[in-house]
C-alpha cells in the first residue's frame, strides 16, 4: 500500500465539511455464525470490540419458521466507523453455507505485534505469527469460533498519520483549555466592573442585573455616587458579542467613571466627553448606546440623557407608563456630538426601568419577540416586589416566553421611589 493510500484512509475517517455530495460511508460488513452468544462473547470479551445492537430472536422462534434466522448483532471495533453484523442463519438457510472460510475483511492497527500479541492471550487463534509481504506494512490473519477468517495489517504510515492526528488533537485540547480559562478570568474581571457598592438614599431603592448569553459580552449598567444626594443610573449595550463587546463595554465604563465628576454640573460636558474618548479609542464602526439618569434625591427630580438606546419606562403609581425616549444618537460614531438633557418629576410609588434588547427581543418558537408591551405588564404585575425580586420576575417571564438558547445579554436596572423616611 502507498503512503498515499495510508494517509487517504486516515483522513476519511474525519468527516468532511464543506462538501456538496450527500454523505456516504460503510456501515456494516455482514458474517454469518453459528451461535450468536458464542460470537458475542469472541468479539467483545476477546477482540475488544463494542455491543451496538442486539436483535437476537426468542429461543425457538426461528426454528419454528417465524424466521428466516435467528437474530442479529451489531459489534465494532473501538475506532472507525464501520461495524460487523453477526447474522446466525437457519441451518436450512442458503446463507449458513456461508459460515467460515475468508470474509476478505481487513482490520487495520497502528502496532500488528502488540495486537497480535493482546489477542493471541485472550485465546484468538492466528493462523501464523505477523509477517511482512511484499507489498509491504505488517499482516496476520485470525479466525473467530465459525472459522471465517480476518486480517489484521498495518502500515508506518498509518501509524505516523496517527500520531501527527494524536498530537494536533491534543494541542487543540491544550489550545481550548486555555481560551476557557482565559475567558474564566475575563468574566470574573468584567464581574468586578459592574457596580459591587450602591450609594444609598432616601426616596429610591433600586437594583441591577446583567446575564450574559455568553462567558463576557457588551452590556453594562452602573450606580454612580454623583456628589451628595445624587445618583447616577446607567445601562449600556456595545455593538457587537464576546470578547471585543466586553473590551469596548471596559472602555465605556472607565470614560464614565473616570469623569463622573461633571455630572454634577454638566452632564452633557461628561456625556461629550465620553463620546470623543470611546470615538477615539475605537473602530468606525464601534459604538454603544447609553442611558443616563441622574437622580436627586431632595428634589426627587431626574435629569437623563437617552443615547440612541431603548426608552425607559416609568410606571407612575396609577399604572400609566411615561416612556423616556432617546434625546440623541448613540455613542463613539461620530467626532461631533452632542445630546439634549430632559428632566422628569418622580413621584412616590413611581417604579423605573431601564434594559437592553435581550429582553425586549427575546423570541418564542413563533418568532414573536417579548416586546415591550410583556415587559410593561411584567412591571405592572410585580411592581409591589423589592427590586431585586421584580428584577428576578421579570428575567423569569423572559426565560418562559423565550424557551430556546439565550442570545443575547439580559440586563435591566429598576428603580422603586418612595416617601423619605
Amino acid at each position: 500500500m502507498s503512503s498515499d493510500a495510508s494517509l487517504s484512509w486516515t483522513n476519511r475517517s474525519v468527516l468532511r465539511t464543506g462538501r456538496e455530495e450527500p454523505y456516504l460511508c460503510i456501515q456494516d460488513v455482514i458474517v454469518f455464525v453459528r451461535d450468536l452468544e458464542v460470537s458475542l462473547r469472541f468479539y467483545v470479551d476477546q477482540l475488544g470490540f463494542e455491543l451496538i445492537a442486539d436483535r437476537r430472536q426468542p429461543p425457538g422462534a426461528a426454528d419454528r419458521g417465524l424466521h428466516s434466522d435467528r437474530g442479529w448483532i451489531e459489534v465494532a471495533p473501538p475506532d472507525g466507523s464501520a461495524n460487523l453484523t453477526l447474522v446466525a442463519p437457519r441451518p436450512d438457510r442458503p446463507e449458513y453455507k456461508l459460515i467460515g472460510g475468508n470474509r476478505w475483511v481487513l482490520f487495520m492497527t497502528e502496532d500488528v505485534h502488540a495486537k497480535y500479541k493482546e489477542w493471541s492471550e485472550r485465546g484468538v487463534h492466528f493462523l501464523s505469527e505477523p509477517e511482512n509481504p511484499v507489498w509491504g506494512g505488517t499482516f496476520a490473519r485470525f479466525e473467530d469460533p465459525d472459522g471465517n477468517l480476518f486480517g489484521l495489517e498495518g502500515f508506518d504510515e498509518v501509524r505516523q498519520s496517527l500520531e501527527l492526528r494524536r498530537q494536533a488533537q491534543a494541542e487543540k485540547l491544550e489550545s481550548e483549555r486555555r481560551v476557557a480559562q482565559e475567558l474564566e478570568i475575563a468574566k470574573q474581571v468584567q464581574a468586578r466592573l459592574f457596580p459591587q457598592l450602591r450609594p444609598e438614599l432616601n426616596t429610591v431603592e433600586y437594583a441591577g442585573i446583567c446575564l450574559q448569553a455568553r462567558q463576557v459580552g457588551g452590556d453594562y449598567f452602573d450606580f454612580l455616587n454623583l456628589g451628595p444626594q445624587r445618583l447616577g443610573l446607567i445601562i449600556g449595550d456595545v455593538s457587537g458579542k464576546g470578547i471585543a463587546a466586553a473590551l469596548l463595554m471596559a472602555n465605556l465604563q472607565a470614560s464614565l467613571r473616570s469623569q463622573s465628576a461633571l455630572a454634577f454640573d454638566q452632564p452633557e460636558a461628561l456625556l461629550r466627553s465620553v463620546n470623543q474618548v470611546f470615538y477615539d479609542n475605537t473602530s468606525d464602526n464601534a459604538f454603544a448606546s447609553l442611558f443616563f439618569a441622574e437622580y436627586d434625591d431632595a428634589t426627587r427630580r431626574m435629569r437623563y440623557a437617552n443615547c440612541g438606546h431603548l426608552s425607559g419606562l416609568l410606571l407612575n403609581r396609577d399604572g400609566n407608563v411615561v416612556r423616556l425616549e432617546s434625546t440623541s444618537t448613540v455613542l463613539g460614531l461620530f467626532k461631533e456630538w452632542s445630546c439634549s438633557i430632559r428632566e422628569q418629576e418622580i413621584s412616590s410609588g413611581d417604579v423605573l426601568a431601564l434594559y437592553t434588547d435581550g429582553i425586549t427581543e427575546a423570541s418564542n418558537e413563533q418568532d414573536e419577540e417579548f416586546g415591550e408591551r410583556c415587559l410593561i405588564e411584567a412591571l405592572r404585575k410585580h411592581r409591589e416586589l423589592p427590586c431585586q425580586a421584580l428584577l428576578s420576575a421579570i428575567v423569569d417571564g423572559v426565560r418562559r416566553f423565550s424557551t430556546q438558547e439565550q442570545q443575547d445579554d439580559i440586563t435591566a436596572i429598576v428603580a422603586k421611589f418612595r416617601l423619605a423616611e
